[in-house]
């Protein structure tokens, strides 16, 4: 699967999206070292385990290169950047009963904003799931790019 690349200089906004989101009571926040292992039990409970290695990544970063979706005190979804590769954005996971409620977008574009504050003009969505393409294109106006391999993540050991 292919990467997308997405513009970061006219990154699109969701103006009200977050405010709307801490009516729900759910909280967008940047997360800090203690939320570390609940993000990876959040991540094995939803069926993503392998992702645990690319998080650890996210908090050797300073600050941590990860959001947080809270909703009474219990982690709902997170979104890193800077994990596998430089200028990258993933992994993400928002829980299935949480999902169409605009928490998925809203770390997506915190995260985007967090690489154009660092410097890149344009950041990559590490080999999209076939069915968040188009929510990534619609969010984003990324583009995929045309790869018929893995792109970096050819060099995993089972994709040897």
């Amino acid at each position: 699967m292919a990467d997308m690349l997405v513009k970061l200089y006219p990154l699109p906004t969701a103006p009200g999206l977050e405010e709307a989101l801490r009516v729900k009571g759910v909280t967008i926040k940047k997360a800090l070292a203690p939320d570390l292992s609940k993000i990876i039990a959040f991540t094995e409970a939803n069926g993503h385990p392998g992702w645990a290695d690319e998080i650890r990544v996210c908090f050797m970063n300073q600050p941590a290169s990860c959001y947080i979706a809270v909703k009474n005190k219990e982690i709902i979804g997170f979104g890193c950047y800077e994990s596998t590769a430089r200028g990258f954005f993933g992994p993400t996971l928002v829980a299935e009963s949480a999902r169409r409620q605009g928490i998925g977008k809203i770390l997506l574009l915190k995260c985007l904003e967090s690489l154009r504050e660092l410097g890149y003009a344009y950041a990559f969505i590490g080999w999209p799931d076939e069915k968040a393409i188009h929510f990534y294109q619609e969010a984003t106006g990324g583009m995929m790019i045309p790869d018929e391999g893995y792109g970096v993540y050819s060099r995993m050991v089972h994709l040897d």
